[in-house]
């Protein structure tokens, strides 16, 4: 199998997409309460249908102008199935899920077993009330120890930000150990498909990382920048080490000549790389605006005796950075909102920097940051506006909803 025909061949974060994994939002969102938004990462609740209805009109637009759409809980079940390792993916589940009590966990899985595999699938996303559990016959402690929280497993509302779970770069993937204990559950689902899927399984696939690893690393803080540059944001999500490991690893399979790791700082609203900036054409980035103060970039590349060869970049200025990387002379960053203190807050809340290149200078944008569009367009660049007043509230936009399987080589 040549490198052109692999399943995974993300070499760019602009080539024209062919193919992407998305997930639907699910029953997961209605299980989303006010007194445990924190738990779940979320900073509000998004009604379920007009999320379903945004996110429908999402994958449609990428339809229409060429990608073809794979769903993340439809390859999952497909992977499952080939495999044959239902009853396996459920022990696998049942063991990370929390719950004490052994005659719970029967229950649970013999309601799993029931069911066909794509549903089954849904419904680990969807999580398990309390309610939907009878007590009649339990009698031991561990089985009715009360307490006021309603779940006995958690909803997994942020999978509809495929970004995160696991990242495709070059032919491979990682499968990430995610920051939180909350999220990490959801990359299950991607070990299973790059473990038993028909097309996307086994070898076919290099694996990068591991969702066993003990270091942190997130999608959202790995970024193609070129066939030979990787860059890696080092932030609340993702830690040194793993950047290390990950940097390790591609130079052994001859996957980037370079990794850059961005020192973003531990902050929510730098939450991931990607946050911060998203390229948009050959020579233009989206970025926010206040990452350019203090920023410090580190540059890891594979010595002669196969060690890790770490030096800091002389130039903290992000443009020179990103143009030395590529090769270019120079870059041009287009600020959100143009850097206006007021609209620039606002519009970054609202992922006004989080863009999805599908093509060079071709970008999906959600509609509702004006300023910001507005000088994206005026830099030559077409956008793709999709709504996303009830997406965005899980604080994610195109890109966070999107992981590219394959693109066109620029």
């Amino acid at each position: 199998m040549t490198e052109q025909t692999k399943p995974i061949h993300v070499f760019s974060e602009i080539g024209k997409l062919k193919k992407v994994c998305i997930h639907r939002p699910g029953k997961e969102l209605e299980n989303l309460m006010p007194d445990y938004l924190d738990r779940l990462l979320f900073d509000d609740i998004p009604y379920l249908e007009g999320a379903q209805a945004e996110h429908d009109a999402f994958a449609e637009a990428l339809r229409e102008n060429g990608v073809e759409v794979f769903y993340l809980e439809k390859l999952a079940a497909e992977a499952i199935d080939a495999g044959n390792v239902k009853e396996q993916f459920v022990d696998k589940w049942i063991s990370e899920t929390g719950i004490v009590s052994e005659n719970v966990k029967a229950i649970v899985i013999e309601k799993l077993l029931e069911m066909d595999t794509f549903e089954m699938v849904l419904k680990t996303m969807e999580g398990f009330k309390k309610s939907e559990i009878s007590t009649e016959h339990l009698n031991s402690l561990a089985d009715l120890i009360e307490t006021d929280y309603p779940f006995l497993v958690d909803p997994m509302p942020n999978l509809y930000f495929t970004r995160d779970p696991f990242a495709t770069m070059a032919n491979g993937v990682t499968i990430n150990q995610m920051f939180s204990e909350t999220r990490n559950r959801e990359t299950i689902y991607g070990d299973y498909i790059f473990k038993y899927h028909p097309e996307y399984g086994g070898d076919n696939v290099d694996k990068f990382y591991s969702r066993d690893e003990e270091d942190r690393i997130e999608g959202g803080d790995e970024l193609v920048l070129s066939k030979k540059v990787l860059a890696i944001g080092i932030s609340q999500r993702t830690d040194a080490r793993a950047v290390e490991t990950l940097a390790k690893r591609v130079f052994e399979k001859g996957a980037f000549e370079e990794v850059l790791g961005f020192m973003i700082g531990e902050h929510r609203k730098f939450m991931h790389l990607d946050t911060v900036f998203t390229m948009v054409d050959y020579d233009k980035f989206t970025i926010h605006p206040e990452i350019q103060a203090g920023l410090r970039v580190l540059s890891l590349t594979q010595g002669e005796d196969g060690e890790i060869k770490i030096v800091e970049k002389e130039s903290n200025k992000l443009d020179e950075v990103l143009a030395e990387a590529l090769g270019l002379d120079s870059v041009t960053l287009i600020p959100c909102a143009g850097g206006e203190i007021v609209g620039a807050a606002r519009e970054q809340w609202n992922d006004g920097s989080n863009t999805l290149a599908i093509a060079p200078g071709v970008v999906v944008v959600y509609d509702r940051n004006p300023i910001t569009n507005r000088l994206l367009e005026e830099h030559g660049l077409k956008l793709i506006k999709v709504k996303g007043s009830e997406l965005v509230r899980g604080r994610g936009g195109p890109r966070c909803m999107s992981m590219p399987l394959e693109r066109d080589d620029i």
